[in-house]
């Protein structure tokens, strides 16, 4: 790994611009699991409720 104190200015913006793309990705993967789950757990209520 290399040291963030001697890291160029571009070199950091492109780690700040890979952190946020995962984060991003994360965040958008999380919301997708949710609304499955939602979607799954009405379903089973509407056919056993």
């Amino acid at each position: 790994m290399s040291d963030p104190n001697d890291e160029n200015p571009v070199d950091a913006r492109a780690r700040r611009g890979r952190n946020l793309l995962l984060a991003a990705a994360l965040v958008a993967f999380v919301i997708l699991v949710f609304i499955v789950t939602i979607i799954k757990i009405s379903h089973n209520i509407s056919v056993h409720g």
